[in-house]
Parts: C-alpha cells; sequence; structure tokens
C-alpha cells in the first residue's frame, strides 16, 4: 500500500476571536455520568453545567496538565495528572463537604518528581476500582483505590520459558503510551517505543498477546471497541485496522483520508460502528465488519475534521465538527499527502447515527447554541472544538429523539469469537452433568451397608443377576398369558403363573431397594396383569380363550406365608384403588376348583356380568 504522510502546515487559532490573551485555556473534557463536563485550567478544576455555568470548583496545589483528561474513578473520585502527580478528587458530598484532592501517585509536596508519567487509566470492574499508571522506562502499574500496589510489569517478560517483548530493541524499549481499558473483556491494550501491542488481563501482570505494528509505524493510537474487536489507528498511513481482541488477529484494514497529529483518536459507538474525522473533511465510519460510510455536510474541499468525535447520551449517535478554512489546498508529493491552510473560517456541528445514516441535528458556529454558551461562565474560557462537542454532548438531552429512535437500529454488534465462547458454555454445561452423576452415584452406592461388605463388583454382579431373571419371568409371564387367552387350561397353568408373578415381584423389590442405584422404581404389572390383594388375598384378571374376563383369586395360607416372612423373598404391592374396583363387580359364575390338602392355594373363577352374553 502507497505510504501517506501528512504535513500540516496551519496558522491555526482555537477561538474565532482576534485575541484570546485575557481567556484561560482549559484541559481535555471529561463527560461526567451526571451531565456535567470536567475539566481543569492552570491550578483549578471545575465543574461545568451543559448550560456553561459553573457548578463547583477546587483549587489544586499543583498545575493541572491540560492535554491528559481527568478520569472517572469509583463514585465520586475523579483522577487527573498535575505536575508529573496523580491527584484524587473526592467530591462525592458535594453539599455536605467541600471537595477534597489528594496525591494519589507521584512524590509530595516538598519532593521532585523523577518519574514522568506517561498516562493512566482507572477501572471500576469488582470492588472499588483499579489505577493503572504508566511510567515512562519503568513499566506499567496496577494500584488498587486505596494505594496498595497489585503487580507491576515491564516490556520485556520472561513468560512460558521465552523472552516476551522488545524483540527487536531490548535497550532502549518501555511502554510508550496511555494504557487503554478494554471494560467488557477485562483487559489492558499498551504499546512500546518499537511499535508492538500488548494485551494483558487487568487482574494479573501476564501478557496475553503481542501483535508486531513496527511494518506499518511504532505510533499509533488504541481504540477498544467493547464488541470483540480492538480498533487501531495509523495516522502516518491513514489506516484504521480491526483486531480479535482474543487472539490479537488482524480482522480487517481499511485507508482513509489524511488524518490530524494533534487528535484523530476515532470513537465507538453502542452498534459498534467506528467513526474517524479525516482532513479530506469527511467523517469516516465503519461497521463491524468493515463497511464504510463517509459523511460530509458541506462541501469537503473546504472543510476538514480535526479533531475526533463525541457520543451523544443514547450512545448511538456521534457529534462531529467540520472547519471551514481559509486557503485549503491538499496535493500529493511522492508518497505523501500534503495539507495546509491559512486560518479557520467557520464551523459545522453535526450529529448523525453512522449505523443508519440518519442526520438529526446541525448547527453553524456562531450559532444559537454557542450564543447561550458565551453568555455562561465559559466566556472567561479559549472555547475550542473539543470543548463544544463535549458540551454539545452533554446537552444532547434537548434533541432527545435521536436517543429513543437510534435506540430502534440497534444491531449485534459482538462479531469475536462467539462460537468458541459458545462451545466452552457447552463443555462446560455436560462436565457440570457428568460431575454431578458421578457425586449421586458415590453417594447411593457407599451409603449401602450391603455394598460396603461384598464390595462394589459384586453389587453390580447380582444386580445384573437379578435384572436377567426379571427378563427371564417376563417372557414366560407373557407366554403363560398368551396360552391361557388361546385355550382352556387347567389350574396347574394357573398356579405356575401366580408363582411366576410372586417371584417377579420380589425381584423388583430387590432392585428397587437392596441393589438400587437411587433411581429405580417398581414397574407396574404388564397390561394384561392387574394385581390386586387385600391383607391375604390377591388376584389377577385377563381373558380366556372365549374373550371372557377371568379373575383368580389367590388366598396364602399361613404356612406360606410364614416362609415367604422368614425368606423375605414374598412381596405384596398395594392396589387400593384397583381392588375396590374388583369389589364392585357381581359375581354371576362360580367354578369350584378343588384343592388337595398338600395345596397351599385355591383359586376361583368370576365373571363380570357385564360380559355375560
Amino acid at each position: 500500500m502507497t505510504q501517506l504522510l501528512v504535513f500540516i502546515v496551519l496558522v491555526l487559532v482555537a477561538s474565532l476571536s482576534s485575541s484570546v490573551s485575557t481567556y484561560h485555556w482549559l484541559s481535555k473534557p471529561l463527560l461526567g455520568d451526571d451531565g456535567r463536563i470536567y475539566v481543569c485550567s492552570h491550578y483549578t478544576f471545575f465543574a461545568f453545567e451543559n448550560n456553561g455555568t459553573i457548578a463547583w470548583t477546587m483549587h489544586l496545589d499543583y498545575k493541572c496538565n491540560l492535554g491528559t483528561a481527568p478520569v472517572h474513578g469509583s463514585y465520586g473520585k475523579i483522577y487527573l495528572v498535575a505536575d508529573n502527580r496523580i491527584l484524587m478528587i473526592n467530591y462525592g458530598n458535594i453539599g455536605a463537604s467541600e471537595p477534597a484532592a489528594e496525591v494519589f501517585f507521584g512524590p509530595q509536596p516538598d519532593q521532585h518528581a523523577e518519574a514522568e508519567i506517561i498516562g493512566f487509566s482507572v477501572s471500576t470492574l469488582g470492588l472499588g476500582s483499579t489505577v493503572f499508571i504508566s511510567i515512562k522506562n519503568r513499566g506499567l502499574f496496577a494500584y488498587k483505590s486505596h494505594g496498595r500496589l497489585l503487580w507491576s510489569v515491564g516490556p520485556v517478560l520472561n513468560q512460558f520459558g521465552y523472552r516476551q517483548g522488545c524483540k527487536k530493541n531490548l535497550t532502549d524499549c518501555y511502554f510508550a503510551s496511555v494504557p487503554v481499558l478494554d471494560q467488557c473483556e477485562a483487559s489492558i491494550y499498551i504499546t512500546n517505543t518499537e511499535g508492538e501491542l500488548y494485551c494483558l488481563s487487568v487482574r494479573s501482570r501476564h501478557f496475553r498477546w503481542i501483535q508486531d505494528f513496527s511494518s506499518l509505524d511504532k505510533k499509533f493510537t488504541i481504540t477498544p471497541g467493547n464488541n470483540g474487536h480492538l480498533y487501531v489507528t495509523v495516522q502516518a498511513k491513514a489506516l484504521v485496522l480491526a483486531l480479535d481482541v482474543f487472539s490479537g488477529t488482524v480482522l480487517w484494514q481499511r485507508s482513509i483520508g489524511p488524518l490530524s497529529k494533534v487528535d484523530s483518536a476515532p470513537v465507538v459507538d453502542s452498534n459498534g460502528w467506528i467513526s474517524i474525522g479525516s482532513l479530506d473533511g469527511f467523517l469516516y465510519s465503519f461497521s463491524p465488519t468493515g463497511v464504510l460510510k463517509k459523511f460530509s455536510r458541506m462541501n469537503a474541499e473546504k472543510y476538514m475534521v480535526q479533531v475526533g468525535p463525541f457520543l451523544d447520551c443514547s450512545g448511538f449517535a456521534v457529534y462531529s465538527s467540520q472547519i471551514e478554512m481559509e486557503g485549503k489546498v491538499s496535493h500529493t508529493i511522492g508518497e505523501y499527502t500534503v495539507v495546509s491552510a491559512i486560518r479557520p473560517k467557520a464551523a459545522l456541528f453535526t450529529m448523525l447515527v453512522p449505523a443508519t445514516g440518519s442526520i438529526y441535528w446541525s448547527e453553524g458556529y456562531p450559532g444559537q447554541f454557542s450564543a447561550l454558551l458565551f453568555e455562561s461562565d465559559l466566556s472567561q474560557f479559549v472555547m475550542n472544538e473539543e470543548i463544544l462537542l463535549a458540551f454539545l454532548a452533554a446537552s444532547s438531552q434537548k434533541h432527545a429523539s435521536s436517543c429513543s429512535q437510534a435506540r430502534t437500529k440497534l444491531v449485534s454488534v459482538y462479531t469475536g469469537n462467539e462460537r468458541a465462547i459458545v462451545l466452552f458454555l457447552l463443555f462446560e454445561s455436560a462436565l457440570l452433568m457428568v460431575l454431578f452423576g458421578l457425586v449421586r452415584f458415590c453417594y447411593t452406592f457407599w451409603g449401602k451397608k450391603k455394598l460396603k461388605d461384598q464390595g462394589l463388583r459384586s453389587f453390580l454382579d447380582k444386580r445384573c443377576s437379578l435384572q436377567f431373571k426379571k427378563k427371564v419371568l417376563d417372557r414366560t409371564i407373557s407366554e403363560l398369558e398368551q396360552k391361557a387367552a388361546e385355550e382352556t387350561v387347567d389350574n396347574e397353568v394357573f398356579e405356575k403363573l401366580g408363582d411366576v408373578v410372586r417371584e417377579r415381584e420380589c425381584i423388583e423389590r430387590k432392585l428397587s431397594t437392596t441393589y438400587s442405584l437411587g433411581r429405580d422404581r417398581t414397574d407396574s404389572q404388564p397390561k394384561s396383569m392387574l394385581p390386586l390383594h387385600m391383607g391375604k388375598t390377591k388376584s389377577y384378571s385377563f381373558q380366556d380363550a372365549k374373550q371372557k374376563n377371568v379373575t383368580m383369586l389367590h388366598t396364602l395360607s399361613d404356612t406360606s406365608s410364614s416362609e415367604s416372612s422368614t425368606e423375605g423373598e414374598t412381596c405384596m404391592l398395594e392396589g387400593m384403588d384397583t381392588l375396590a374396583k374388583a369389589k364392585a363387580k357381581t359375581p354371576v359364575v362360580e367354578e369350584d376348583t378343588s384343592t388337595s390338602s398338600n395345596d397351599e392355594f385355591g383359586w376361583r373363577g368370576y365373571i363380570s356380568p357385564s360380559e355375560v352374553t
């Protein structure tokens, strides 16, 4: 790809006013969750309402760094850089007490700051907050909000038996960027002086992956997508790259117009679209899959976009600014593009939704909104494009229709390794089910006294033997029933059928108690057999060869009852409902069966009145 280098020869002023000598410069703004804008100027920290009035101020003992925006911490806390120190401002009890500032990191007032702070970020994940500080030639440090050091790491780490980081230059290599947080992935991204991009977890000092972009440039901007993507903007080549957050693999790469080296940081909206302004006058927006949309409200030949856009209240729309330049010239010299201009003439602010291409609001500068700001406390300060965009975004409740209309356009923005996550969750669920089964298996077995005495193998062998016998008895019962239904049989067949049924009931009882796996239940009799009993009497009903319902009543003798009780083999199943139905039938035909003195059983046959033809 043809290399692109941007030289900007601009004689710009931050305001359209002729003189700004009596005005104060403001730092990069922070948009608070409460709708206020927090900025710093020299030795004073300001909290502005979205209409430009000052909500409260506090004096600082150190001079602010105007190039670094304040950062939100946990509730009621803001961190900022001043005189190479990190200050923590506690404003949670405004009204009850005055806001207080203290040195969170750095030397005390009487000491000189030796270490140079490159930048910092604050994570609010979990309990409290964690501050990550990048120090030149020192490394990356993680501190809890109460000041305790959690961990620190340099650009070189011996991990898994080999060296990671600074492969091309070990001597003069150090972290060179502000640590960038991805709240969704709980990751930190930071670059070194050799063009390498690091990914770390917020909880440990180990590197997840390292990606080398030195072939493009050693300086680039990192923007988390919070949707499985990480975006890298290479200003010198005017490139935007999308990376997979899990591996650092480049998913897609797109070219855009020339970028300003002053502030060309993009912004990612709630639809997953990344938007960045260019000096060619266009706002470039890319979908999570790399689809490009270009926006320009006016003739782009006379305009340029110098600062990054801001998100509105919904997170779906963005505010961008186009500056009309006098004497703008853009031409190419070899591999480089040169953009030059004399001075700004006017500005145009626009609110749009990149995903839909809808423009909801547009206003020029000077205009109605800027006039209101000039009449407020903000008139005492220099208002550049970034400050105006911040106040527009904070007051976007005036255009609340964009919030509701934009939300209806919500699309799926997660295009990371979704398949791997689903497979992992399925595997984890299956593993939990297996563990649950094993725990239940062990609890069931070792809770049995018989198992403790005879062992697991003997227990399983006995259970398999009983199950086999039960199957054999089921087949025998089916054969005897079929035989009784097809032809006239004598009492010996009925006696044999009763013995077999009784033996099967005993086996079922053993399987559901002594040799149970904890999930066995006593099965009901076959459909053709309806066991009924009361006291020492049982009955079995089926159809004989003449298609008549025959009920056999079986009465146990005292001798057989006592023997069965001694051996533990006689099993009695409760069926009171079925017994009531049997009693309701009126016997009309009675067949006497002779029994010998040695017989233990007596059989009687009954036919239901409804079946008499």
